[in-house]
């Protein structure tokens, strides 16, 4: 209601949603009823993120291809849902977990005590009252997003997110600790696949179940040896993807954002630029469990006088005129460079000047595209 009434008296012209929550909560049918123009999907399509059991649901209607999946409601039912999994599997909460409600599990105690963590102990509090049971996806992943007016599609450049906490692809799932831009798994041939695939029927089927989708629609791939299946949905710029992403953006981002509003992206083009992009995610040290708040971060204006090189700010707050920590991933410190491998050099450098305590990151962002001699 506070938005409502600030966007009123400040007459905002175009209002945009970055985060699931207020998505899933309404706000673009709020903005909607007082006239006012807002870029993110409603409730009922943002169903594609809050709701993984609709999202599934979705999928298996439009048949666009996704693991096979189990919607549970009790923690008994998700136990005797295990028996018609191999390991390894995913148990997923089945509402919004900022990015950290997928937990994959080697063995079926490890299943069972993440059925545990999520119905029972409530790790992820409502996002915890059903669960899906899903078969573990071997490949590699990608993420795809897109912007639409509910009709025209617009895609946007790729991307490679990196969702666990440790090098080598091991420890806890984060919200990304890291990107890089393009992905060089989604080639010319894939990409189309994925547009004809997946984006293309899951716009068209929310158009066609009555909620018509407008907005940024992310879809978390796994390119595996039989195609390319849907992970997850996202209703939004992914994070750290977007800091990869628009910093090789050309083009007024804005106008393509009214565009899905007005429902006229088909006389939208962006202009990209080819320099790929890497971001750094600076976390606290503990995320993605515990974690200390309140350090102060040292070295971002040393770290942005490199070239082609931006800091974005995350968990962070000021304090009398100090920056310092205040969540789990502190910054995403993104640089762009003529090949892949520069740009990883930069971005590490940056890292390197900037300083609070117990800072962690990952030491092998961008490894799958240097395996791709990109």
């Amino acid at each position: 209601s506070e938005l409502i009434q600030f966007a009123l008296t400040e007459k905002i012209d175009l209002t945009v949603v970055g985060p699931e929550a207020p998505l899933a909560a309404g706000i673009a049918d709020r903005f909607a009823a007082y006239d006012l123009k807002v870029c993110g999907p409603s409730q009922k399509a943002a169903r594609l993120e809050s709701s993984k059991g609709f999202s599934k649901w979705l999928m298996e209607k439009y048949r666009v291809p996704t693991g096979k999946a189990v919607s549970c409601q009790s923690p008994d039912a998700a136990r005797s849902a295990l028996r018609n999994f191999g390991t390894p599997v995913v148990v997923k909460a089945d509402g919004l977990a900022a990015g950290k409600g997928v937990l994959i599990c080697e063995t079926l105690a490890d299943a069972e005590e993440a059925i545990q963590m999520i119905m029972i102990d409530r790790a992820f509090g409502d996002a915890g009252n059903q669960v899906l049971i899903e078969e573990f996806l071997e490949g590699e992943e990608a993420s795809f997003m897109a912007l639409t007016d509910g009709d025209h599609i617009l895609p946007l450049v790729t991307s490679q997110d990196h969702k666990r906490a440790l090098d080598h692809d091991e420890g806890l799932n984060t919200g990304g600790m890291g990107a890089y831009s393009p992905a060089p798994v989604i080639t010319e041939t894939l990409h189309d696949e994925i547009m004809d695939r997946v984006i293309r029927p899951v716009v068209e089927g929310l158009k066609a179940e009555g909620c018509p989708y407008i907005g940024i629609i992310y879809a978390g791939l796994m390119c595996t040896e039989d195609g390319v299946k849907v992970l997850e949905f996202n209703c939004r710029l992914g994070d750290p993807e977007a800091q990869v992403i628009l910093p090789r953006l050309k083009s007024d981002l804005v106008p393509a954002l009214r565009a899905c509003v007005d429902g006229t992206l088909d006389q939208i083009t962006l202009e990209w630029d080819e320099k790929p992009a890497v971001c750094v995610v600076m976390a606290s040290g503990g995320y993605p469990v515990t974690y200390q708040k309140g350090y102060e971060i040292k070295g971002i204006e040393n770290a942005e006088s490199l070239e082609d090189v931006v800091v974005f700010h995350a968990g962070t707050t000021t304090q009398d005129g100090t920056v310092i920590t205040n969540g789990g991933r502190v910054l995403g410190v993104t640089a762009l460079g003529p090949n892949i491998e520069t740009a990883i050099h930069r971005a590490y450098e940056a890292v390197e000047r900037i300083e609070f305590q117990d800072a962690h990151f990952r030491h092998d962002i961008g490894y799958r595209a240097l395996e791709r001699d990109v």
